[in-house]
Order: C-alpha cells, then sequence, then structure tokens
C-alpha cells in the first residue's frame, strides 16, 4: 500500500482527484490540502510516497513545493497549462496530466507510479549500481533474474523512470537500475535522445511528425523541441539525395 498526498487548490478538482484514488487499492490517501505550504506540512510528519499536485497554487506552487523539499516524494503534476509539461520533467515528476483529469489518465498515471515504487522497493541499489559497458553488436543487463543479452539492433526505444530506465524491444520490456542520462554516455550513435524522458534507436524510426516519432512495431514517443534539431541533423545525414557526388 503506497501512501500519496493529494494538493489542489481547486476543492472540485481536489475532491475529483480523491474520488479517483479511491478506486485505485494499492493507494492510501493520508492527506488532502488546498495549498502547498499545508502540504510540505504534511511531507515533513508522515510518511507520503507520492504526490498528486497541482502546479498553479497561491503562495507556494506544486513545482516550488517539489523544490523546497530534501528528498521527496515521487510527484504527479496535474495543471491546467500544458506548457508547464517540459518543467516539470525536469524536475523529474513522474508524470504529468492535463486538466479536465479523467479517471483513465489518472489510473494510467498511478499504473505508472506503482510500477516505479515496486521496483524501487524491490532492488537491490548496491548489486545493481553498475550497468555493464557496450560490446561491439550487444550488451549484458542486469535484472532481478540475472544477466540478459540484448542486441542493440533489437532496442527500439528507452524511457526514463527516474533512477531506473525501461528498455523496449518488439517482443519485451526489461528494467535496470541505471538512469537514462548515465545510459546515454554507454550507447552507440545509433541511439540518440528526443525527449527529457526518452532515447530512440534511430534504425527504428518509422515516421517523424511534428512533436512525436513513430517507431517500429507501432510505439510512439513524444519528440521535444529541444531535440529536434539534433535530431533531424543526424536524419538529413541517412537522407537519400538526388545529387551524386
Amino acid at each position: 500500500m503506497y501512501k500519496c498526498l493529494i494538493v489542489d487548490d481547486n476543492e472540485i478538482e481536489r475532491d475529483l482527484v480523491e474520488m479517483f484514488l479511491r478506486k485505485i487499492d494499492r493507494f492510501e490517501i493520508v492527506a488532502t490540502c488546498d495549498n502547498g505550504i499545508a502540504a510540505a506540512t504534511v511531507i515533513r510528519n508522515e510518511k507520503v510516497d507520492i504526490v498528486f499536485s497541482d502546479i498553479d497554487m497561491p503562495d507556494l506552487s506544486g513545482m516550488s513545493l517539489l523544490k523546497s523539499i530534501t528528498n521527496p516524494p515521487e510527484f504527479v503534476f496535474i495543471t491546467s497549462y500544458a506548457e508547464h509539461a517540459a518543467e516539470g520533467f525536469n524536475l523529474d515528476a513522474l508524470d504529468f496530466i492535463v486538466k479536465p483529469v479523467t479517471y483513465e489518465r489518472l489510473l494510467k498515471a498511478c499504473n505508472k507510479a506503482i510500477e516505479y515504487l515496486d521496483l524501487k522497493h524491490s532492488v537491490d541499489q548496491k548489486e545493481f549500481a553498475e550497468a555493464p559497458l557496450p560490446e561491439d553488436s550487444h550488451f549484458f543487463l542486469k535484472e532481478t533474474k540475472g544477466y540478459t543479452r540484448l542486441n542493440y539492433d533489437d532496442v527500439i526505444y528507452i524511457e526514463s523512470m527516474g533512477d531506473f530506465s525501461k528498455i523496449f524491444t518488439a517482443s519485451n520490456r526489461h528494467i535496470t537500475l541505471v538512469n537514462l542520462k548515465n545510459l546515454e554516455k554507454q550507447l552507440p550513435s545509433t541511439f540518440t535522445r528526443v525527449h527529457k524522458q526518452y532515447i530512440i534507436n534511430l534504425n527504428q524510426i518509422a515516421t517523424i511528425t511534428t512533436n512525436a516519432i513513430h517507431l517500429t512495431h507501432d510505439y510512439t514517443v513524444p519528440l521535444s523541441i529541444a531535440n529536434k534539431s539534433e535530431l533531424m541533423e543526424k536524419i538529413v545525414n541517412k537522407t537519400l539525395s538526388r545529387h551524386s557526388k
């Protein structure tokens, strides 16, 4: 059972999130607060695993609340303004929900949080602290069940889960206790970051649109403005030209 806190200065929105969360067995609501200052007090005095927080609140915003806490719990931000998403992810928030909140969207965020918290509580961080170095066309990934061999060509994309990374292939997904920043340093040049939370295999791209990348096997990941120019430069180098040299 994971303990959660709800923070929103709008009573209707706060009650809606509370109603939805009470339908999810793995969460216990320890408190609801109508401002960030009250929420900070709860976090100091209670065990809180995850905070579902509005961003725009008087006196102390949701992001300022997260920044003010040493060793904070996990955060899922809920707001009316999608433009806050980039800053939210820069603070390593687990998810970002744009209002109006629906049960389906909140459930998706909760499942992601449960997966992350379960993994965080189940692994021995000392045992998994070091990542294997790349080896030619493949590498070995340390998982809870042992070492798994993966070919770089089979990796479609990698998603950040805070201290962990989730590696997707056509038929499976693997989770390792190596954060995306450290994993990026060890990947070959066929991989590139396209978003704060995503690295893709260039060889797995199907289509690039304005703000998304469609990969093979029906996977889609977001494309951030900050990473788009670097991606397009790499793509141009692989594009056929009408003119021969």
